[in-house]
C-alpha cells in the first residue's frame, strides 16, 4: 500500500504507524491490536448491527507496569488523531499480563484479541496492509 493511501477497511496504515511510532516514543510495545465497527466492516459483518466504537486500539507494554492505568490511557489516547484517522478510538492500555487476564474477563479485549488486526505484524498480512 503506497504511503498515505487508505485501504478497503478505510484505514490509514501511514497513519497508524505514525501513531504506534508516537507511543512507542514514550514506552516501548510489545503488541498493538486494533479492533472496532470499521475492522468488522471489513469482515463482512452486517450493516444493520450496533456498531459500536469505530476503533478499538489494544497496547501492550511491560513498560506500562508501574504506571496507572488511566494516565497510559489518557496519554496513548491524547496521541490518537481522530481527525486523520476519521473516529476517535477506545484506547486500552495493558501490560502483558493484565492483557492476558483482561482478555479473559472483558469482551472488547477478547474481541480484540480474537479478530482484530496485528498492528505489529509484518505489512501485508492483515487488512489495512
Amino acid at each position: 500500500m503506497d504511503p498515505g493511501e487508505e485501504s478497503a477497511v478505510g484505514l490509514n496504515r501511514r497513519e497508524l504507524d505514525r501513531y504506534l511510532d508516537r507511543v512507542g516514543a514514550r514506552w516501548a510495545l510489545d503488541g498493538a491490536l486494533l479492533a472496532g465497527a470499521q475492522v468488522d466492516d471489513f469482515k463482512g459483518a452486517p450493516p444493520g448491527r450496533e456498531r459500536g466504537p469505530e476503533f478499538v486500539v489494544i497496547l501492550i507494554s511491560r513498560a506500562f507496569d508501574g504506571v496507572p492505568w488511566l494516565e497510559r490511557v489518557y496519554h496513548a489516547g491524547s496521541l490518537w488523531d481522530a481527525l486523520e484517522m476519521g473516529a476517535a478510538a477506545d484506547v486500552h492500555c495493558y501490560t502483558p499480563v493484565e492483557f492476558e487476564r483482561k482478555r479473559a474477563s472483558l469482551r472488547v479485549v477478547g474481541d480484540a484479541a480474537e479478530r482484530g488486526v496485528d498492528l505489529m505484524a509484518a505489512p501485508g498480512t492483515g487488512p489495512g496492509d
